[in-house]
């Protein structure tokens, strides 16, 4: 078989990496509608935010079983069924008249989202390296962002017709998925059953447990611009979903931009480092969006908030992939997709009782507030590591 062209094989790539912030993406705006069209539901205002994360729990649970499946038996068909998945179930509930069949595609969609993302995050790791690996992994997150905005705006003025318009982005995967066919040959890399069985490879721990814990805490709070922010703009007087599409795809334009540089920011920061400089951001970014009185002030908070948001993810992808051995790297980059995915689950359900206790603005303050905590940690964390290096250096002289 002819080996694709590589700009062909980035591009497929990146196009697969696009449908992981979709999931959420083009439906946020409908939230406000979605909720008035199914008003009569007891305990509407939780069950609503759980249509868009939801398939954040089954992401969450389907990751590492995807993992073990692509390393065991390969890359490919797995990420084939994903994706003819994601275009069928996700698109489904535009034509459903049931919340709880809604319900039930949402689900199906995040087993869809946690097979591809965690075959797409393998595949970078097998198809690049060092270097190379950073700057994949900055455009991807910048794709990503892209995708967000361009579906987020899509889905706002979708939204503004019907409730139900915004599903129909969804068939974007069936459009990808002959490029999937042509582009992406599967890599050749040592099987966890070739190689020993995968689940016996040593794993670093030690490393990955922080790289867990960071990614569900970062995707956690993250997860309420989405979720919430079309709620805290009605109380602003917002009331079109496109504007809030808009306003909810500012942080990830930026975010796109920032992550385009992410190599050369990891050229001179090391990964802690980087945590506290894009929590630091992030930090900011809530703070002044908790305080805001008006829509360009929200716009302006989640400007700042997307310089620190554009380099979690990347940053996220290339510490694990850099410390996972080849024969368990989909499973190390499965456990990445669930801890990730985990965050976005459990933030509406943590963020709603905050809600109810200091309101939509005081969530993002409280928010801040984690953040800048975790800002500060890192920064020490990186200070401290800095002197021992440079003692260490002046010990040797």
């Amino acid at each position: 078989m002819r080996t694709p062209h590589p700009a062909l094989r980035l591009l497929t790539l990146l196009l697969v990496s696009m449908m992981t912030i979709m999931a959420s993406a083009a439906i946020s705006p409908s939230l406000p509608r979605l909720r008035m069209a199914f008003e009569w539901v007891p305990g509407i205002d939780l069950w609503v935010r759980l249509v868009v994360s939801l398939p954040a729990l089954f992401t969450a649970m389907g990751a590492p079983l995807a993992g073990v499946l692509i390393d065991r038996f390969g890359r490919k068909r797995l990420l084939v069924a994903s994706v003819a998945l994601y275009g069928v179930a996700g698109s489904l509930p535009g034509v459903l008249t049931s919340l709880p069949l809604i319900l039930v595609c949402r689900g199906l969609l995040g087993l869809a989202v946690g097979g591809l993302m965690t075959t797409a995050a393998a595949l970078i790791a097998d198809y690049y390296a060092g270097p190379e690996r950073g700057v994949v992994l900055g455009r991807q997150a910048a794709f990503m962002g892209v995708g967000g905005f361009v579906f987020m705006l899509g889905g706002g003025l979708l939204a503004d017709i019907h409730w139900r318009a915004p599903f129909a982005v969804y068939l974007y995967a069936l459009l990808v998925l002959p490029l999937i066919l042509l582009f992406l040959p599967e890599p050749e890399v040592k099987r966890g059953a070739a190689a020993g069985g995968a689940a016996r490879v040593a794993l670093p721990w030690s490393t990955l447990w922080q790289v867990y814990a960071l990614a569900m805490v970062g995707m956690m709070i993250f997860y309420l611009i989405p979720v919430q922010l079309p709620f805290l703009l009605r109380r602003l007087g917002v009331q079109s979903s496109a504007m809030a599409g808009l306003a909810v795809g500012v942080s990830t334009v930026v975010g796109s931009v920032v992550s385009l540089r992410y190599a050369r920011v990891r050229q001179v920061l090391g990964y802690r480092s980087i945590m506290a400089v894009l929590f630091a951001c992030m930090a900011l970014g809530y703070v002044l969006v908790g305080m805001s009185q008006s829509y360009a002030a929200v716009v302006g908070g989640l400007a700042v908030s997307g310089l620190g948001q554009g380099l979690l993810t990347p940053n996220m992808a290339n510490w694990a992939g850099e410390v996972a051995p080849e024969a368990a790297r989909g499973r190390v980059m499965g456990l990445l997709t669930t801890s990730l995915f985990l965050g976005q689950f459990v933030s509406p359900l943590l963020a709603q009782p905050l809600i109810g206790a200091v309101g939509l603005g005081g969530a993002f303050l409280a928010a801040g507030g984690l953040l800048s905590a975790l800002a500060g940690t890192f920064g020490a964390l990186a200070w401290h590591a800095a002197r021992e290096r440079s003692g260490a250096v002046q010990g040797a002289e």
